[in-house]
């Protein structure tokens, strides 16, 4: 009986976090915004990746940083000139959509055009947690092992595209860009996937294209 009280309060929680959820996307839309929702796990590369979209797109941006403590990734952001609101989750490992929702409320929405919504670094907890992105993006590096995508199967299976970062140095840590490539797409066959390296500035062209393409799209 005690279990099925638990699964039930589970099941709660995730349909109000959904409801809140879509009110946080109605949002962005009523202001011509687009989120998105960046996780990926810790040391990934996710700040960077966003660092470069900021630097490159000709749109207005902000960032909304989510961490345990967030004041690090969001001084970076806020000296590219950015509005930027810290969101510190404590013991949460993960953004819901309540706290994303407060982070709304402090950026200019109608002075922007794009969200990038840095998740906390972790390959598990946000799965289930729609925060109102209008596209997931999943990010990680060949430093955390190529079995790290068959791993975590369900981010995958919940993300619109995947970045695997730092293939500069993967032979270096004996691992596979490619094979994790094909771990991503295999576990979900409509995802899409890109090899970057920011250091070397691999492909980070392309990585702006595909954020400049899904904001035509939305």
């Amino acid at each position: 009986m005690h279990r099925v009280s638990d699964i039930s309060v589970e099941a709660d929680i995730i349909q109000a976090n959904k409801a809140i959820a879509e009110r946080n996307r109605k949002i962005l839309e009523d202001n011509n915004v687009v989120g998105f929702d960046i996780s990926g796990a810790i040391g990934s590369g996710k700040s960077s990746l966003i660092e470069e979209a900021v630097k490159a797109l000709d749109l207005r941006t902000g960032v909304v940083a989510g961490d345990v403590l967030a004041k690090f990734d969001a001084e970076r952001f806020k000296k590219l000139g950015v509005p930027t609101v810290p969101l510190n989750t404590g013991k949460e490992c993960h953004l819901d959509a309540h706290i994303v929702s407060h982070a709304l409320e402090e950026l200019p929405l109608e002075s922007l055009d794009v969200v990038f919504f840095e998740n906390v670094g972790n390959l598990i907890c946000p799965t289930d947690f729609d925060i109102g992105a209008h596209r997931r993006i999943i990010v990680v590096s060949v430093t955390e092992g190529d079995d790290i995508v068959e791993k975590h199967p369900m981010i995958f299976l919940k993300s619109q595209f995947a970045v695997i970062n730092k293939i500069d140095i993967a032979e270096f840590v004996e691992a596979s860009a490619e094979k994790m490539a094909e771990d991503a797409k295999r576990i979900n066959p409509h995802i899409d996937v890109l090899l970057t390296s920011v250091r070397k500035k691999v492909n980070i062209d392309a990585w702006v294209e595909y954020l400049i393409r899904t904001v035509k799209e939305i």
